[in-house]
């Protein structure tokens, strides 16, 4: 069994959390990676910074300025996924970002580069599954993980190519918009999750708009697992160099709600 495999058990939901790799430095991330550990995240969204980052609302676009502002490279996320595998052999780690980065200097070369720095999965938020063919064969072929996003307005008709050739969890984009600015109605949550797990065995995580423990723990009840990303991302932006602990604090009442639903359900 593979690391996020194992991230998802079937008496716990998982927590996925999500920061901007060199934000607000590269030299700070670590530390931040390990608050994200330290705190209980399961799996780790590691963001790839982009110029562009078109799905993403006002704090991640905050945090991809200030990591392009501090020289960050994809030399720089490849280093500190390293260090991070070393120091933390058994948490998955997941880079998420945009295709301009991942396939600058080819898919192959991408896909071996994550693979040899230890990473489990790639979320690519502008590869369609009908453009499969730019990056998820050479994703497999390293033995990484394409996760696929699906969204409210992924009908029946599409939902089966969304699911094909997808591994290691389904994300449920919660809302039709960007990332931070909203939350869905819990109940469209739990209409979607249980349709996607009608469709597929994989994991069903779901994230967009999640900040409070009560939100995380009302989703924890019926998906595999809670992304949280942009509320984690402010605490950087607040925190700076010194966000370390701050993170820690919060991804635990984040783990300590989501804990808690399930033992209730």
């Amino acid at each position: 069994m593979n690391r996020l495999a194992s991230a998802f058990p079937a008496d716990r939901a998982a927590l996925v959390a999500f920061v901007t790799a060199g934000d607000p430095s590269p030299a700070v991330t670590p530390a931040i990676l390990d608050a994200l550990v330290a705190g209980g995240a399961d799996v780790i969204e590691l963001g790839m910074p982009f110029t562009d980052p078109m799905a993403d609302g006002p704090a991640i676009q905050a945090a991809n300025i200030r990591s392009l502002g501090a020289g960050t490279a994809t030399a720089d996320i490849l280093t500190i996924a390293t260090d991070f595998r070393a120091r933390h052999a058994d948490v998955p780690l997941v880079l998420m970002g945009y295709a301009n980065p991942m396939l600058r200097r080819g898919a192959q070369w991408f896909a071996t580069a994550a693979a040899e720095a230890g990473v489990d999965g790639v979320i690519c938020v502008d590869v369609p599954p009908e453009e499969d063919g730019a990056l998820g064969p050479a994703l497999r072929d390293a033995g990484l993980d394409f996760i696929r996003l699906a969204t409210p307005t992924t009908d029946a008709a599409r939902l089966p190519a969304v699911l094909d050739a997808a591994s290691g969890f389904v994300y449920y984009v919660s809302v039709a918009g960007i990332t931070g600015l909203q939350q869905a109605v819990q109940t469209s949550i739990d209409e979607a999750v249980g349709r996607l797990k009608a469709a597929t065995d994989l994991p069903i995580a779901v994230g967009f708009g999640v900040r409070t423990p009560e939100q995380a723990a009302a989703i924890a009840r019926v998906a595999d697992g809670v992304v949280v990303g942009s509320a984690i991302v402010e605490i950087v932006g607040t925190h700076g160099e010194a966000a370390a602990p701050h993170v820690t604090e919060y991804v635990r009442s984040l783990r300590a709600a989501i804990d808690q639903s399930r033992k209730q359900a």
